[in-house]
C-alpha cells in the first residue's frame, strides 16, 4: 500500500483529488465515469465522506475521507486498500452536510 501527504483545504479540491487518484490507479478517464459521495455521520455529526466511482462493467472503486485522522483511504474493486493520503490541513465539511 502506498502512502502520501497532500495539502487540501476545501471540499471541491478533496473531490477532485479523490477522483483523480482513483482514476490514475486503474488508468480510467476521469470524465468517463460518475462519482457519488455520502457524508458519514457519527452521533449525528459529520465525520467523513464516502466516495464511490462507478467504473466500467459495473466495477466500483471507493475512497473514505475521515476527519478525525484527516486522511483518505482508497480501495480497489475487490475491497483491498491500495493507497492512503494524509492531509496537511483541515477540510471544511459544513457545505457537505
Amino acid at each position: 500500500m502506498l502512502a502520501s501527504a497532500c495539502e487540501i483545504n476545501n471540499l471541491e479540491n478533496l473531490r477532485e483529488f479523490v477522483i483523480q487518484t482513483l482514476c490514475q490507479h486503474d488508468q480510467l478517464d476521469q470524465d468517463a465515469f460518475r462519482m457519488t459521495e455520502q457524508v458519514l455521520l457519527r452521533c449525528g455529526k459529520p465525520c467523513g465522506i464516502f466516495f464511490c466511482l462507478y467504473g466500467p462493467r459495473a466495477v466500483k472503486f471507493t475512497a473514505v475521507w475521515e476527519n478525525e485522522q484527516n486522511r483518505i483511504l482508497f480501495y480497489g474493486p475487490t475491497g483491498e486498500r491500495f493507497h492512503e493520503t494524509r492531509l496537511a490541513g483541515p477540510v471544511e465539511l459544513r457545505h457537505a452536510a
